[in-house]
């Protein structure tokens, strides 16, 4: 995916989570974050936002963790989170994707961050959907592709302790779209490649399917699954942020 596609998808799906926030209410419970309420949803998102677009604006070369806290009216927390999208997207289009800029994998580039704050606001969205009483409506199917290969790229090593086997192997397989992973459980932590290959389990569905069933957005009946279901429900289980 190209900028301006991940800066559409930050600012379609950061509407949509406002908009569903704002129907589910500040205190609805969010299903598939179990600790957090609607207003814990929202304060991160505020906060995360402010945090990337701060970071790029700066073009910070090491490490910070500074978040602004939310306001702790809930009257004004939808507005608060509608001045960060609207932040971060000034920011990320007035930046050239090639200028250097620290990101959660050592120094890199700001398309890190256009990248990382599409999937982050997607997936979220889908969370505040589900605290508004829906089911988790699909994410585009390009951009579900690139989430799969984000989250292997940028998540899972960063829990790669998390996830260590005797040699097990699961393979993912999009129906909808060009999309085929094999992630390899080694004592050093996980292998990942994108090839066509036979795992102890497989896992196939839509792009989306795919993409909400590995980050517990849906449940794996979502997919068809041959072999060891329970190999790719541990991963799944241990790969939760």
């Amino acid at each position: 995916m190209e900028t301006p596609q991940y800066l559409d998808a930050i600012r379609d799906e950061s509407a949509r989570l406002v908009a569903a926030a704002e129907t589910a209410g500040p205190n609805a419970p969010v299903p598939s974050c179990p600790e957090w309420t609607v207003a814990d949803l929202l304060g991160h998102i505020g906060r995360i936002q402010r945090w990337q677009a701060d970071l790029v604006a700066r073009r910070v070369q090491e490490a910070e963790f500074s978040l602004a806290e939310p306001p702790t009216d809930p009257a004004v927390l939808l507005s608060w989170v509608r001045d960060a999208s609207a932040l971060v997207l000034e920011v990320f289009a007035a930046t050239a994707p090639d200028v250097p800029v620290w990101t959660l994998v050592g120094p890199g580039v700001a398309s890190f961050w256009f990248r990382r704050q599409a999937h982050e606001v997607a997936l979220h969205r889908v969370d505040a959907d589900l605290a508004a009483g829906g089911t988790a409506p699909a994410i585009g199917r390009d951009l579900s592709v690139d989430g799969i290969d984000e989250f292997f790229d940028v998540v899972v090593p960063r829990i790669a302790d998390r996830l260590v086997g005797d040699g097990e192997t699961i393979h993912l397989h999009c129906t909808d779209a060009d999309g085929e992973w094999l992630l390899r459980l080694t004592g050093d932590g996980p292998e990942i490649r994108r090839v066509h290959a036979k795992g102890d389990v497989a896992a196939r569905g839509t792009a989306s399917d795919l993409l909400l069933a590995v980050r517990a957005r849906v449940g794996l009946d979502a997919l068809e699954v041959f072999g060891d279901a329970d190999l790719l429900a541990r991963f799944v289980d241990q790969s939760r942020l």
